[in-house]
């Protein structure tokens, strides 16, 4: 790994907690863990659980899913603005407990241990079920890059539920894949089934998880196809949201959407798409997660 990437890594992957208070809204937040069952035990999850400011009633609530880097920036920002609007936020660290920093680089997750994170989704929905302040009729999750690759095997494979702990999580109103790594899904088969609104978001030139490849995955839904929103943002690569961060590219990172995996992705923000994504998530939300 070159010192460009190690120093984007550490930019981009600062833990949530140690993000500068302008950025994220002020709301309330607590260090929790999430239990999930693995191979026989039970893995404690790191997570930073955010509270709107009035917390009366039951409220709906949205599960985070971090990218290869990590938790950061980005989660940390969503999850302040979630709070903002009014959700319960919770952003899950999936690495911290497996001992794990990053997996950007070559070596990239493989399928089964993509499929094996997607029950990291189960557990958080139902420990935001669990909790007496959240309605666990109205929940959401959302992941970023590699975690919304995670993401839309958990919204779009069946044989996922086969091998969820027993009792099965509550079910999810709605699902948002940020960026996401859509070639996770070319394990799914040819006809695919959208179980519940789902919005897809990703730029236009991203070259990391290009919008070609999350298309062909659309293109093989054939139940449930009208439940999918699509925002496509011009002008923008992968991690658009990453605010302050010029684009450049990573020559070191792993890339499913080339031969073998292997390397290279432009990477950096757009201010314009983020500000568009930011009024999607909103409306999107308000309307899946109406009470």
């Amino acid at each position: 790994m070159n010192t460009r990437w190690l120093l984007l890594v550490m930019f981009w992957a600062m833990p949530a907690w140690v993000v500068p208070a302008w950025i994220v809204p002020v709301s309330a937040q607590q260090n929790v863990r999430v239990p999930v069952e693995q191979g026989g035990r039970t893995v404690q999850l790191a997570a930073q659980l955010y509270k709107p400011a009035t917390t009366s009633g039951h409220l709906p609530a949205v599960a985070i899913f971090h990218g290869c880097g990590g938790p950061g920036q980005n989660t940390a920002r969503m999850a302040g603005l979630l709070a903002s609007w009014g959700y319960v936020a919770l952003s899950v660290d999936s690495f911290s407990a497996r001992g794990l920093k990053d997996v950007c680089g070559r070596n990239w997750p493989t399928q089964a241990e993509a499929e094996a994170r997607a029950h990291d989704i189960d557990a958080s929905l139902a420990w935001l079920g669990a909790q007496s302040f959240v309605d666990p009729k109205r929940l959401a999750y959302m992941g970023y890059s590699y975690g919304g690759g995670v993401a839309m095997l958990r919204a779009l494979s069946g044989k996922l539920d086969d091998t969820a702990p027993s009792p099965g999580p509550p079910t999810a109103r709605a699902a948002i894949l940020v960026y996401p790594d859509c070639a996770l899904a070319d394990a799914l088969g040819s006809k695919l089934t959208v179980r519940q609104p789902t919005l897809l978001a990703i730029g236009a030139l991203d070259d990391w998880t290009p919008i070609a490849g999350c298309q062909a995955v659309i293109d093989r839904v054939t139940k449930g196809r009208d439940l999918i929103e699509t925002r496509v943002y011009e002008g923008a690569h992968h991690s658009f949201d990453a605010l302050g961060l010029p684009v450049r590219y990573l020559d070191g990172v792993g890339n499913r959407s080339k031969p073998g995996g292997c390397c290279g992705a432009h990477y950096g923000a757009n201010e314009p798409a983020w500000k568009a994504f930011v009024a999607d998530v909103q409306a999107f939300l308000a309307k899946a997660l109406a009470p």
